[in-house]
């Protein structure tokens, strides 16, 4: 009797800015297929948030918001820019969960807007792709290397596979025998499930690794039950002294060859790359996805990529 009941709530009715990160984070997380994208949301929350950490998140206020931001803002604009939204989500989130009330802080239109200037437009292009006519000799010093990287990186050029669908890929995924990956949807951008139609070439590099393999990860790293790390191809690239060209672009130069080089159909092609095409009418009628037509296209596109291996001739029809 005569208790304040504000008083007497518990740390978990009034989270500090750092207890609703991880709260939201908690909450989001399952939902981002993109590891590395996880791994940013993270390492920018906690590394330019220390400041406001353990403050609680009922109390923060607009020159908090500053005293994170205005260290970066001008030095890392697009760091800075990404981390202004995050803190906005967390805080909106917050307010959601009744930790907090009033504006949100972090907003930029009619608020942050009147005091930083006006972060720089980013320029956002298309990831750097090395040029189809270049892959011949890219994949024949590719092939000299031995780092499981390399492997990896042959195998994600001749299935035109996302960083992230190679490197977590486990075995269970794989008929070896009928040559089909099938990677789930909770790892796919999409979110639907995609089966990758395996020429010879990219089922060649699998057999010696299936052979010796002890993990569930085709390609593991060098810590126990864990996959290569996310930045062991970019590595690689970069060792090999390659320019203008990323890991993910090589997923552009598979698209700008069947374009440019051969008569297999548009859908074709964009299905290779799991993205979907037509209206939804067009994909609630179309129940295949032409795994055995998409196969000749990925044999296609190995022979092109190993042509000073085995010099055989592109087919140029489905």
């Amino acid at each position: 009797m005569g208790k304040n009941p504000k008083a007497e709530r518990g740390p978990t009715s009034e989270p500090s800015f750092g207890d609703c990160v991880g709260k939201f984070l908690e909450a989001k997380e399952s939902g981002w297929s993109n590891l590395k994208h996880r791994q940013q949301w993270r390492n920018t929350l906690t590394t330019y948030c220390k400041p406001i950490w353990k403050r609680k998140v009922s109390e923060i206020e607009l020159e908090d918001i500053l005293t994170v931001l205005q260290p970066i803002w001008t030095k890392r604009p697009e760091t800075a820019s990404r981390l202004r939204g995050r803190i906005e989500k967390v805080l909106s989130y917050a307010q959601t969960h009744g930790w907090r009330s009033g504006g949100n802080p972090a907003v930029w239109r009619g608020n942050l807007e009147n005091v930083l200037t006006k972060p720089q437009k980013l320029v956002r292009g298309h990831h750097a792709a090395m040029a189809y006519s270049d892959l011949p000799n890219f994949m024949e010093r590719l092939k000299g290397h031995e780092a499981l990287a390399a492997r990896a990186l042959e195998f994600l050029v001749l299935t035109a596979s996302r960083s992230s669908e190679v490197l977590h890929a486990r075995w269970h995924e794989f008929d070896i025998e009928q040559g089909v990956w099938t990677v789930p949807a909770e790892r796919m951008k999409a979110r639907r499930e995609h089966r990758v139609a395996l020429s010879d070439e990219a089922l060649a590099i699998l057999h010696p690794l299936y052979e010796t393999h002890k993990e569930e990860w085709v390609f593991p790293g060098q810590k126990p039950n864990r996959p290569l790390s996310n930045m062991a191809m970019e590595m690689l690239l970069r060792r090999m002294k390659v320019e203008g060209a990323t890991v993910h672009g090589f997923r552009s130069s598979f698209r700008d060859w069947a374009g440019d080089c051969t008569s297999f159909p548009r859908e074709l092609a964009e299905a290779a790359l799991a993205h979907r095409i037509g209206n939804a009418v067009e994909n609630a009628y179309r129940r295949t996805d032409a795994l055995e037509k998409r196969r000749l296209l990925m044999t296609a596109w190995a022979s092109h990529c190993l042509a000073n291996k085995n010099g055989t001739v592109v087919r140029l029809h489905a």
